[in-house]
């Protein structure tokens, strides 16, 4: 590593880490070299809502303690983007809504107590759909973010800004939430790596709720690795968090590190769902994905065919369980507990309202009112209830594939990014960029979501879907750095050598 801002600003968290351990570089090295290159890429990539005034600051005290002898954390100094649906004592967290502008928490939401203590440097909040409704972050109340891969395209979402905050070489690793696939459909579509913990693995303090039983807090990187070693900072038990596992987890890093040195994908059995491909999905990106099997099955794995057959209506389920939840959890902003309060006068219900019409966006009121519909009185068996049962027969399904193979496989996205706007007056064809990440939300188990290629047709990136029975990540991430391994082994490069310059300003 030379060290100049460009190979700093290119290199994984881990080896940024093996050189701070090193010496070879310092914390405020690669803390001012990504914050210069935020200010000169995210200008047109808009990754960020808030940069943090500290980062220098904190960069400066980690190099300190390191030069005074102290034993540092694994990922001490490495920078670390964070989605602004998580709480921070020292930056605004507004979970991209106007309705919590400028609102700084009193407290730290657990994961990111959890990255100050492993001394990570935080270098601010990225951008996102509001209340983390949405898959383009073009439901952001601060405008959108664009994809680093092509900027009249779509980051993904509800998490586009942490997912192109890292594509954009602006943050080695990030964090983000995932209620629906808000981790790893952006991945799909930036070419970065997401997980989606184990529902109780991560804990939720402090993450601004969307749907309770959905939302799961993860890592987002450029590698299988960087992501487990961020895993292995914010996972485990946390008796704040009342879903919190109070499980021993293994270490992930591990996992990942004997997915690259071992043969890991002899013999393992990959379950090909059947119902997560077919019509409407990009030629592409099925071409990548039948490659990839094909590496797979080359490498010694035994591809099986899986039928989960009621994922066909766990889209349908998610947007009645996710609204129902949503509309719960957002009627707390009501400009009395919490959120602004617009200057009207009149009754409470008066500037409630005035503050809801005022603090909300569109895709959030079409969700609060889908779900109250759904909670009302008459119509809670009909459709709450309903989607509820169908989601045990999801879990079923799980439970019946994962007899027959170690992991399940799929798409993690139908189709590379699309152009903005294109989707944004069909709320249903927004929904379904989801179709094939929902499922694993529904039933808690862990995803992972990785490169695959980039699709022949536009030279957007494509992603891979991975999914373990609940309690083992691990197994996801062992597979996934031998996955990786392979497709890069086969591709000659890494995915990353072939990622567009941005012009700087």
């Amino acid at each position: 590593m030379s060290g100049t801002q460009n190979d700093l600003t290119r290199t994984s968290a881990a080896d940024l880490a093996a050189a701070l351990q090193s010496g070879e570089v310092s914390s405020v090295e690669v803390t001012k070299a990504h914050l210069d290159r935020i200010a000169a890429v995210d200008g047109d990539v808009h990754a960020f809502l808030h940069v943090s005034q500290n980062a220098l600051e904190t960069a400066a005290q980690v190099d300190a303690d390191r030069a005074a002898g102290q034993i540092l954390p694994d990922l001490a100094g490495v920078p670390i983007a964070i989605k602004d649906v998580l709480c921070t004592l020292d930056m605004p967290s507004t979970s991209g809504s106007k309705i919590l502008e400028g609102w700084v928490p009193p407290y730290d939401a657990t994961v990111v107590a959890r990255l100050r203590a492993a001394r990570l440097v935080p270098l601010g909040k990225t951008n996102m759909d509001e209340f983390a409704m949405g898959s383009s972050t073009e439901f952001s109340a601060y405008g959108p973010t664009r994809n680093p891969w092509d900027l009249d395209r779509i980051p993904g979402g509800s998490g586009g800004g942490s997912a192109a905050a890292v594509a954009a070489f602006e943050a080695p690793i990030a964090l983000g939430s995932d209620t629906g696939g808000s981790i790893r459909q952006p991945g799909a579509v930036t070419g970065t790596v997401g997980v989606k913990p184990t529902y109780g693995g991560v804990s939720r303090y402090g993450a601004i709720a969307l749907a309770s039983s959905l939302d799961q807090v993860g890592p987002v990187s450029r590698s299988v690795l960087d992501a487990a070693l961020v895993h292995d900072v914010i996972g485990g038990h946390d008796p704040r968090d009342a879903t919190s596992i109070p499980d021993a987890w293994p270490s992930m890093a591990e996992a990942a590190r004997r997915g690259m040195t071992s043969d890991a994908l002899k013999g393992i059995r990959v379950g090909v769902v059947k119902e997560l491909e077919g019509e409407g999905f990009q030629a592409g990106v099925k071409q990548r994905y039948h490659e990839t099997l094909d590496l797979l099955a080359a490498a010694g794995a035994e591809i099986v065919e899986v039928s989960a057959p009621h994922f066909e209506y766990a889209v349908a389920a998610y947007y009645l369980i996710l609204p129902a939840e949503a509309s719960s959890n957002l009627a707390k902003f009501d400009s009395v507990r919490f959120g602004m309060r617009a200057g009207v006068t009149g009754t409470v219900e008066d500037v409630m309202a005035a503050t809801r019409e005022a603090g909300f966006g569109p895709e959030v009121k079409r969700r609060i009112i889908l779900g109250t519909y759904a909670l009302s009185a008459g119509y809670y068996d009909a459709y709450y209830g309903s989607a509820q049962k169908v989601r045990t027969l999801i879990q079923q399904d799980f439970a019946a594939a994962f007899e027959k193979a170690d992991i399940l496989v799929s798409p993690s996205a139908p189709t590379t990014a699309f152009r903005f706007g294109e989707k944004l007056e069909d709320p249903l064809a927004m929904y379904l960029n989801d179709v094939t990440t929902i499922p694993a939300n529904l039933a808690g188990v862990p995803g992972m979501g990785l490169p695959m290629g980039l699709a022949p047709e536009d030279g957007l990136p494509t992603g891979l879907q991975l999914m373990a029975p609940a309690r083992h990540d691990a197994r996801l991430y062992e597979a996934g750095a031998a996955i990786e391994q392979l497709l890069e082994a086969h591709w000659g490069r890494t995915l990353w050598s072939q990622a567009p310059e941005l012009a700087t300003r």
